[in-house]
């Protein structure tokens, strides 16, 4: 997607709050293995890990009071543009953990969220990804030259 309202509004990094993103706290949401996660072996799908962060990720904006619901209604939409994993160890049928979620960046209409998946002690680390999403006008599908305010003022309140 280049978008002349990506580079016009390129500036440094944001961190909100002023914070560097590993002082902030993540968002934990909880995930259990049930059958359908799996492959034949028992084994969590690749594509489950990726379900799970976009849950925890809407719950986590959810938690900031941004409803994705809300931000359909006024024509915005903050689809995935890239997307790295690095799958650290397996989960498997019937396993507990905590998917972690944080904003690590703002950078004129993209947000970088880091996620990880951890046991529940916190002493396993199952996979670990950075997500970038960008914000879209969804009538015309084109990127937005800036984030809404609802959302700007949602991000602006971490620490």
């Amino acid at each position: 997607m280049s978008d002349k309202s990506i580079a016009t509004s390129r500036i440094v990094p944001v961190y909100p709050g002023g914070a560097d993103p590993g002082d902030r706290p993540w968002f934990e949401y909880p995930v259990c293995v049930y059958p359908h996660h799996t492959d034949y072996a028992g084994v969590v799908w690749h594509g489950s890990y990726i379900q799970w962060m976009e849950e925890a990720r809407v719950e986590y904006f959810r938690s900031m009071g941004v409803d994705f619901a809300q931000l359909v209604a006024i024509g915005c939409d903050l689809p995935v543009v890239d997307l790295s994993v690095r799958y650290q160890r397996p989960l498997q049928l019937g396993m507990r953990a905590i998917l972690k979620t944080r904003l690590a960046e703002i950078t004129g209409v993209r947000q970088i969220i880091q996620c990880q998946i951890c046991s529940l002690d916190g002493h396993e680390r199952y996979m670990t990804a950075q997500v970038t999403l960008v914000a879209v006008d969804r009538q015309r599908g084109k990127v937005l030259r800036k984030l809404p305010s609802m959302l700007v003022d949602a991000l602006m309140k971490l620490s």
